[in-house]
């Protein structure tokens, strides 16, 4: 079975919120669910599936404590992990930048040779432009906890059964 790290950069608590509830989804332990100012290499390398949110700040901006994260997770070699991606943002008041820290994280992640898991459609979700969607689908799973927290448990689940089926 594969061991499932669940990693977050969160500023006011959301994304830590969302981590936790989809480790609880996937019965993944506490000690298992690590913010993102604290990763280190030995952290990355003890887990098969790398599942990791981010919010998405200002014009389209990574979480603060992601920018020295990806480059330390950037140093192990990924090349038999899967790595999945989710992410809070605002379609409303940032609908051309939703999301976009799930992209940004895409865009540093896809040459390391990690698989990864847990596209979304985007047919559910209204929203302007995003760099998260590559080839028609969001490249992880994006969330808006400020105007449709009422999709989340239901996103959450549907995200969490498909990352199921892709690890296994």
């Amino acid at each position: 079975m594969n061991k499932i790290g669940v990693f977050y950069g969160s500023t006011t608590g959301t994304t830590e919120d969302v981590a936790r509830r989809i480790a609880e989804k996937l019965d993944v332990a506490s000690a298992d669910i690590h913010d993102a100012s604290s990763i280190t290499e030995a952290i990355v390398e003890g887990y098969d599936v790398l599942l990791m949110g981010s919010s998405t700040w200002g014009d389209g901006e990574l979480q603060d404590d992601w920018y020295d994260a990806i480059k330390i997770v950037k140093k192990v070699d990924l090349s038999h992990k899967f790595v999945g991606l989710f992410g809070c943002g605002d379609c409303e008041s940032y609908s051309d930048t939703f999301c976009d820290a799930i992209g940004i994280l895409y865009e540093e992640l896809k040459s390391t040779g990690c698989t990864f898991c847990g596209a979304v459609a985007t047919s559910d979700y209204e929203f302007g432009s995003s760099i998260a969607v590559v080839n028609g689908k969001f490249v992880g799973l994006p969330l808006d906890e400020g105007n449709e927290d009422g999709k989340t448990d239901a996103r959450i689940d549907s995200w969490v059964e498909g990352i199921k089926k892709e690890i296994n």
